[in-house]
């Protein structure tokens, strides 16, 4: 589909906007560029994924300073382009220029959950991992299945962290998902609900695993998103990525603090 940006109907071009992070960088930066020569990208196409690219603490380090430092697509803007060079094609490499670091970053797209894991699971304490959790959640947005795919992937690696012992030797397969990386980690931790014969207890920690078991598995329809044989892609709302962020980060946290109280890892 072929986005103009002199559409009479702006909520329609809104609506329509691809749901890929990376994809929606690109269109604004394709709208600013046909900007460039005649000043005619969609006023609330820019303002909604300027707003977007704002609010993720990832994309907005990286986003152009001129597009920070102008909220709407007005004569503002225009004049600034006009600035850079009295000429359409010097603004347009300008604007492509500019946004080169934002999209390869976004094209890489493995290195945003890297960050998170590394960050959250340097410190290995509950402040690291609620510092990864929120990188997460603030993702929601701009890239749902991204954040889930981070999210998940922290708790993740807290379960392998915990497995391995101080040489590094791991109790845990190279094949081993999510929901087996989990149970073994939790008896590891005496919070298995068989260890446990308190009927409250025994709902809650089984409540817990079976919330890792979904997990797992919600990734894996997420990972299915792309494939052939003509099933139906899965796409994943911001409040689904909030519940499932938040679902991942509260496991992770109490398996930390689990461990810190035991002495483990």
């Amino acid at each position: 589909m072929t986005l103009r940006f002199d559409d009479d109907e702006p909520s329609n071009l809104v609506a329509n906007l691809p749901t890929d992070v990376f994809e929606r960088a690109m269109v604004l930066r394709d709208g600013l560029v046909s900007h460039c020569a005649d000043g005619g990208i969609d006023t609330d196409v820019y303002r909604v994924l300027r707003r977007e690219l704002m609010n993720d603490p990832v994309t907005s380090k990286l986003l152009p300073r001129f597009i920070r430092t102008h909220q709407t697509a007005d004569g503002a803007l225009w004049s600034f382009f006009k600035s850079v060079s009295p000429h359409w094609e010097p603004r347009r490499k300008f604007v492509r220029e500019e946004f080169a670091p934002l999209l390869e970053m976004l094209e890489r797209g493995a290195a945003f959950a890297d960050t998170v894991i590394s960050e959250g699971i340097a410190s290995f304490d509950a402040a690291g991992v609620m510092g990864a959790w929120n990188k997460a959640l603030a993702r929601r947005d701009t890239d749902p299945a991204g954040a889930i795919t981070a999210a998940r992937t922290l708790l993740e690696t807290v379960c392998k962290h915990l497995l391995e012992d101080a040489d590094g030797n791991s109790e845990y397969g190279q094949n081993d998902d999510l929901p087996k990386l989990y149970r073994m980690t939790s008896e590891r931790l005496n919070i298995a609900p068989s260890q446990h014969s308190e009927d409250a207890f025994k709902r809650i920690l089984g409540s817990a695993a079976s919330v890792v078991e979904g997990l797992g598995t919600l990734r894996n329809k997420i990972g299915d998103a792309h494939a052939s044989g003509g099933r139906k892609p899965v796409k994943v709302a911001p409040r689904h990525a909030a519940l499932a962020v938040n679902l991942a980060g509260s496991m992770a946290l109490f398996l930390i603090e689990t461990a810190v109280a035991k002495g483990v890892g």
